[in-house]
C-alpha cells in the first residue's frame, strides 16, 4: 500500500452478525413498505458496480449541464466532484461522473456513516434502537447536529466504524479508488482523532463512495431489510432547506428526498436519493469555492434533467 497505514484487524473484526431484531408495528409498516418499492434484495441477488455502469447518453448530458453552469474550470481545477445514479431500475442502474475518486474534507456529509456505523451496531445486537436513539440519528442528519453526531460516533466507536467503511462488503473507504467516507474526529473540540490514512481528512468523502453508500442503502446491501428502511426514514424530510433541496424547491419539482448535506468554509456538499415521477436517482456534489452553496442549488436541477431527458426507451412508461 505504499506505506499506508490502515486502521484494525478488518478481517477479524467485520462478521456476519446475528439478527435479533423484534418489529414493533411501526418498524413493520417500514419493512413492508420497503418491500414494496422492491428495496429488499433476493437470494442471490447481485448488482453491478456503478463505476461499471457508466451511462454515455447520461455522462454527456451531464457535462453539458456543468458546461452551461460555467463549471467546467472548477472541474479541470478538481474544486468540484459530481456522481449521477439513475437507479430507477437497480439492478441496471446508469452512472454519471466527474472526478469521481478525487477526496475532500466534507464537513458534516459524512455523517453518513456514523448513521452507517450505528446500524451496523444495532444489527449486531450491541445497541438498541429506541427512541432517544431514533432521536438522536435524526437530529444528526435531518438539522445536521453536531453534538448529537458526537454522541452517536463516541456510542459507536472511532476504531469500529473505521473497520466497517473499510471492510470488504461494503468497500466505502476504499484505497483502490483514492479513500472515500470517512470520520475520524468528533464534530467538536476535544476527543480523540484517527485521521484518514491516505489523504490525512479528519471528514472525508469522494464521489463514488457516497453514490455507493446510497446505492447499497437502496438495494439491501447495508444491513437489514426492516434496518434499511429505518435508516432511509432518518433521511427523510430534510430540516435544512439548501443547495440541493432549495433548488428542487425552486423549480417547484415536487420529489422525496432523503439526504445529507455539509458545509464548512469554502467547503460545500450534498448527497441525496431523489424520487421523482416514476424515477428515482443519486446525486452526489463536492465543491471547493466560497459560491459552492450556489453551484449546488443550480447543479442539481441540471441533474434533474439530465435523468429526465435520457430516460431509456424501454422505461419511458415508468413516466406516465
Amino acid at each position: 500500500m505504499g506505506g499506508v497505514e490502515f486502521y484494525g484487524d478488518l478481517i477479524a473484526t467485520v462478521q456476519p452478525y446475528p439478527r435479533r431484531l423484534v418489529l414493533s408495528p411501526r418498524k413493520l409498516f417500514l419493512s413492508l413498505a420497503l418491500i414494496l418499492s422492491s428495496v429488499s434484495v433476493q437470494a442471490g441477488q447481485s448488482y453491478p458496480e456503478l463505476d461499471q455502469s457508466v451511462d454515455a447518453r447520461l455522462q454527456t448530458q451531464l457535462e453539458h449541464k456543468l458546461e452551461g453552469l460555467g463549471l467546467n474550470d472548477a472541474v479541470r481545477k478538481r474544486h468540484l466532484s459530481v456522481a449521477l445514479a439513475d437507479i430507477t431500475d437497480p439492478e441496471r442502474p446508469r452512472f454519471a461522473t466527474v472526478n469521481p475518486d478525487n477526496m475532500v474534507y466534507a464537513a458534516s456529509l459524512p455523517k453518513i456513516a456514523i448513521l452507517f456505523g450505528a446500524f451496523s451496531r444495532i444489527e449486531a445486537g450491541d445497541m438498541q434502537l429506541d427512541t432517544a436513539t431514533r432521536d438522536t440519528l435524526t437530529r444528526m442528519i435531518r438539522v445536521s447536529s453536531n453534538s448529537a453526531a458526537t454522541e452517536m460516533l463516541n456510542r459507536v466507536g472511532m476504531r469500529y466504524l473505521a473497520n466497517q467503511l473499510q471492510s470488504p462488503r461494503v468497500r466505502l473507504y476504499d484505497p483502490k479508488h483514492n479513500g472515500g467516507l470517512w470520520v475520524g474526529r468528533p464534530y467538536g473540540k476535544g476527543g480523540e482523532t484517527m485521521r484518514d490514512p491516505m489523504h490525512n481528512l479528519s471528514h472525508g468523502a469522494t464521489a463514488l463512495q457516497v453514490a455507493r453508500f446510497y446505492y447499497l442503502l437502496e438495494t439491501g446491501r447495508l444491513v437489514s431489510p426492516a434496518l434499511t428502511a429505518e435508516m432511509k426514514s432518518i433521511l427523510g424530510n430534510p430540516g435544512i432547506h439548501h443547495k440541493f433541496v432549495k433548488g428542487l424547491e425552486g423549480e417547484r419539482l415536487a420529489a422525496n428526498i432523503f439526504r445529507k448535506s455539509g458545509s464548512w468554509r469554502d467547503f460545500h456538499a450534498d448527497s441525496a436519493i431523489v424520487e421523482r415521477d416514476g424515477r428515482r436517482y443519486i446525486a452526489v456534489a463536492l465543491a471547493e469555492d466560497p459560491k459552492g452553496g450556489e453551484w449546488l442549488k443550480h447543479l442539481i436541477v441540471g441533474m434533474d434533467k439530465a435523468v429526465f431527458d435520457t430516460v431509456p426507451r424501454s422505461q419511458v412508461a415508468l413516466l406516465k
